[in-house]
């Protein structure tokens, strides 16, 4: 036995519908699409949210509020989470991916004022709150605002 002898199950392989090749065909005339309407006709597609005619749900539903397309969106990193994963020296965006702090160097950082810092640190980042600020300089560190 070798791969060329090998064949498929009886009725394991099904032929595709050939469909508008005549009356004989058992697939003829209207070509298994029925009689008139939206669907027999070519390019009569009903996308998959239409209702029928009865009002769409994403127009039923009522609409609150509204999105801001200015919103900046800001990596949030506490004070805490310094301490806890015991950074030293100088820490930056990069320093803060290396400890896991941050997911990306693209979206902006902004160091939030939640904690105690006993250690001296030197923190570059693109936003820090009033309390952050007064945190790490308090601690004889300094807040560098990035660009």
């Amino acid at each position: 036995m070798d791969l060329s002898t090998l064949s498929f199950a009886k009725k394991s392989r099904k032929n595709r519908k050939k469909v508008g090749r005549g009356i004989g065909s058992g697939h003829g005339g209207t070509s298994c699409r029925g009689h008139k309407g939206q669907k027999s006709r070519s390019g009569g597609s009903i996308p998959p949210w239409f209702e029928g005619g009865q009002m769409p749900l994403q127009r039923r539903v009522p609409k609150r509020g509204f999105t801001n397309i200015f919103k900046k969106a800001y990596q949030l990193v506490n004070i805490t989470d310094l301490e806890r994963k015991s950074a030293s020296g100088v820490v930056n965006p990069e320093e803060l991916v290396k400890l896991g702090l941050i997911k990306n160097l693209r979206t902006p950082v902004k160091i939030l004022g939640e904690g105690e810092l006993s250690s001296t640190l030197e923190i570059s980042a693109h936003k820090f709150t009033r309390s952050a600020i007064a945190k790490i300089e308090k601690a004889g560190g300094k807040a560098i605002p990035l660009c």
